[in-house]
């Protein structure tokens, strides 16, 4: 037998093999399991990344149902499973959010902040141009008043 005591030479090949690679959506097409194929595991380093895609790929990543607590702002801010610090402490110490380690971050955090600025300043700027017509119409409004005035007297 291969569990006898000494006995670590085997004789004979695998007995079963796959003939075809696991599918986490074969059978599951629920919208949470397209959520977590999608999900994009960033501000974690190389060996976590891997460790959270083969997750995902072998159907054993199960979401957080409520926020977690951060190790080191003590609040309840992890949204993200299997994580231990929040987004904002994690980029300010740029450690690893799930293992906590000073390693290299393959997907930093700040990419989609940086989007949202500019769209923010694209609204901002479309909002006083907005503005800007706005005033020039309560100008012309102000002529009419005149011209009204100067007729009744």
């Amino acid at each position: 037998m291969s569990s006898q005591k000494g006995n670590v030479a085997r004789s004979r090949p695998q007995k079963h093999q796959n003939t075809f690679s696991f599918k986490n959506d074969k059978f599951d097409k629920s919208a949470q399991t397209k959520k977590i194929n999608q999900k994009l595991h960033d501000g974690v380093c190389q060996r976590c990344k891997e460790v959270l895609e083969w997750r995902v790929k072998y159907n054993k990543y199960k979401p957080l149902s409520k926020p977690k607590k951060c190790v080191k702002c003590l609040q309840k801010t992890v949204k993200d499973s299997y994580h231990i610090m929040c987004r904002p402490c994690a980029s300010e110490l740029e450690v690893c959010a799930k293992c906590g380690k000073k390693e290299d971050i393959v997907i930093p955090f700040n990419k989609d902040p940086e989007k949202t600025e500019n769209n923010e300043s694209y609204k901002h700027t479309r909002n006083s141009k907005s503005h800007e017509e706005s005033d020039a119409d309560l100008d012309f409004d102000i002529y009419l008043d005149d011209t009204d005035n100067n007729q009744v007297d």
